[in-house]
């Protein structure tokens, strides 16, 4: 659950849905970068469920690495499924590039605001 609200929020309050408009390609040719840091002790990630929060693009590969942070809440609500008052927070990195088949020059693009788009 953690990580699917990390990259939620990540994604929520960006500019990635004007961005497809200045990607070649659009939607079709969005490449999706994902990195999660998540504390050791944390249970076992569904990326499935992770990957179901983008609506569109490709997404890479996640990559998976240990950061985030786990602290005790004070907290436990055993009705949620609480054993411990452990809270885990997962950080989420997303950036977004594209790949233009018509152009066999290049490979995979970093998407780039600074052309003022």
């Amino acid at each position: 659950k953690a990580a699917v609200r990390a990259v939620r929020n990540a994604i929520e309050f960006n500019s990635i849905p004007g961005a497809i408009f200045a990607i070649p390609g659009g939607r079709t040719n969005m490449l999706i970068n994902l990195k999660l840091g998540i504390p050791e002790e944390a249970p076992g990630v569904d990326l499935d469920e992770v990957a179901k929060v983008f609506p569109y693009g490709r997404l890479l590969p996640i990559d998976v690495v240990t950061g985030g942070l786990s602290f005790g809440s004070g907290r436990v609500v055993p009705e949620l499924g609480d054993e411990d008052d452990t809270a885990i927070v997962v950080v989420a990195a997303v950036s977004i590039g594209y790949h233009d088949p018509a152009d066999s020059s290049q490979g995979p693009q970093a998407f780039s605001t600074r052309d003022g788009h």
